[in-house]
């Protein structure tokens, strides 16, 4: 009876339980853009910035394949039969915007990881050890040797082109304010010149 018992027991110790992150069945509201959109989320219109990820704007600033991005998830979500948001117990519920952080599956198939595969997401903002994340980088490394989207010359020439345009303006402003100042110089030395040979002649 006892060897029993310590069976019993031996097995219930080491029966671990399996916690799994915690997914809800949701509707579409609202789509935002590339990596966030509205859920209804037990009957609340909820704003939801997709975990993990981070896609070109397309809202208040147009960066290249910001559109494709936004087009893509928004495509997504409105052809789902079953949109699926599932919370990472490594993460945060929300971020500091209130909105909350999940992943979002699409009939089955992970949003995220398809956004990175395409090349129209960076996979981003990891704060914790998160349930997919080695998943999102090796598609990531895919789509970076095939230069998909956000990862193609052209994204890029893009994006250095603005900056260099900004500092050739900043360059050229500096070296403005920098003649004017010498010339400014030059005319008070002239002035002065001036002054100093009236008063030797008299």
């Amino acid at each position: 009876m006892k060897r029993w018992l310590m069976l019993v027991l031996l097995s219930l110790c080491l029966i671990q339980p399996v916690m799994a992150n915690e997914r809800k069945t949701v509707t579409l509201a609202k789509c935002t853009d590339g990596d966030t959109a509205h859920f209804i989320v037990d009957g609340n219109d909820t704003t939801v910035r997709f975990l993990a990820v981070d896609t070109p704007e397309y809202t208040k600033e147009k960066e290249p394949y910001g559109k494709e991005a936004s087009e893509y998830t928004c495509s997504a979500l409105k052809q789902a039969d079953v949109i699926e948001l599932e919370y990472d117990d490594g993460s945060d519920r929300t971020d500091k915007y209130g909105r909350e952080l999940a992943w979002i599956f699409v009939d089955g198939a992970l949003l995220q990881r398809e956004l990175v595969a395409q090349g129209l997401a960076e996979v981003k903002y990891i704060y914790g050890d998160y349930a997919y994340t080695e998943e999102l980088y090796e598609v990531q490394e895919k789509a970076k040797k095939e230069q998909l989207h956000i990862w193609s010359g052209e994204a890029v020439k893009g994006s250095f082109d603005v900056v260099t345009i900004v500092t050739i303006l900043g360059i050229l402003l500096i070296a403005f304010l920098s003649l004017s100042q010498i010339k400014g110089k030059k005319r008070k030395m002239n002035t002065v010149k001036k002054v100093l040979k009236q008063i030797n002649r008299r």
